[in-house]
C-alpha cells in the first residue's frame, strides 16, 4: 500500500503540473501563432489577420509570463509541517 503524501508533496507536485501545462500552452501557442504569420502566405499590405494575431499575441504573453512568474515566486513560500511544531 504507497504512503500518503504530506501537504507540502501534494503542493509541489500542483506547482509542477500548472507551470509545466502554461509553459505548453506559452510554447505552443506562441509557435502556432508565429508559424501562421511567417509561412502561411499573404498579399504584401498588412492583412487584418496579421494585425489580430499580433495584437492577440502581446497580452497573452503578458498573462501567462505573469502566472508563470507568479508560480515560480510562491514556491518559495513553504508550509510549514506539522510533525514539527517548534519549528
Amino acid at each position: 500500500m504507497p504512503r500518503k503524501l504530506t501537504n507540502s508533496e501534494i503542493k509541489a507536485r500542483l506547482i509542477l503540473i500548472v507551470g509545466i501545462t502554461l509553459s505548453l500552452t506559452f510554447v505552443i501557442s506562441t509557435a502556432s501563432l508565429l508559424y501562421g504569420l511567417l509561412f502561411v502566405v499573404q498579399p504584401l499590405e498588412v492583412s487584418p489577420n496579421d494585425e489580430s494575431a499580433w495584437s492577440l499575441l502581446a497580452p497573452m504573453m503578458l498573462f501567462l509570463t505573469g502566472a508563470l512568474s507568479g508560480i515560480l515566486a510562491s514556491n518559495g513560500l513553504k508550509d510549514k509541517d506539522r510533525d514539527n511544531p517548534n519549528d
